[in-house]
């Protein structure tokens, strides 16, 4: 499985693929390098056209010039989890809604708690947009790579 490490101005993520898809972008904290210590212990040293293209889309992104990505990505997990995050790539670029208008636009309003679920095991952080969504009163709640993170990304999309 290719993975490599790319630093980002919100910290070192690790972006994993498998065949052809992006299957995880993550904060590259003390769990995450565990957890590939052994699967891919030559992180970084196998890139693929994929994390190729996932990197060049993510400096576009930071640099404010990319809204939409079009990196094939592969997400897998319960059917209710999967609705969520294909939820949240509705979306748009430098919106947010609330955990509780993610749990309507699903269709279960009372899943708020269930949402938030979803969103702390979203894989495929940044492209499947999980720091888009926000506390009822508009305050920042929950992200899993840190509420310092989530303010930059809402910054960086809605004031460039």
């Amino acid at each position: 499985m290719p993975a490599i490490c790319y630093s980002s101005p919100i910290g070192p993520l690790l972006v994993a693929a498998e065949n052809g898809y992006i299957t995880e972008i993550s904060f590259m904290d003390a769990d995450t390098r565990a957890k590939f210590r052994d699967s891919s212990p030559d992180i970084g040293k196998d890139p693929s056209p994929i994390t190729d293209l996932c990197i060049k889309e993510l400096d576009d992104y930071f640099a404010g010039k990319l809204q939409h990505f079009t990196t094939p990505i592969k997400l897998s997990s319960t059917p209710f989890r999967m609705q969520v995050w294909e939820a949240l790539m509705t979306i748009p670029y430098g919106k947010t809604v609330s955990y509780k208008e993610l749990a309507v636009m699903i269709g279960n309003p009372k899943a708020i708690r269930a949402v938030g679920g979803a969103n702390h095991n979203n894989p495929i952080s940044i492209i499947v947009p999980c720091h888009r969504v926000i506390g009822a009163d508009g305050t920042l709640t929950g992200y899993g790579g840190g509420l310092n993170n989530k303010a930059f990304l809402l910054d960086l999309e809605v004031n460039g």
